[in-house]
């Protein structure tokens, strides 16, 4: 039983001190991820431009296909 206890108060210490933290981490972006997040928007402009460059390009060679 007293390890049960134990356990216990050692458990709910543990789960409040991971609350505790958790609750100071929300809400904060870091510039990695604000770097990831633009790198990745101006690499799927640019595939995406690109697609549409050579769609018009070649707008009439591939009509045949």
């Amino acid at each position: 039983m007293k390890t049960l206890v134990r356990l216990n108060v050692a458990l709910r210490t543990h789960w409040e001190k991971v609350q505790a933290h958790a609750s100071e981490d929300r809400g904060d972006i870091s510039i990695t991820t604000i770097i990831i997040w633009v790198a990745a928007v101006a690499g799927a402009l640019a595939i995406a431009g690109t697609i549409g460059i050579v769609v018009t390009k070649y707008n009439g060679k591939l009509s045949g296909i």
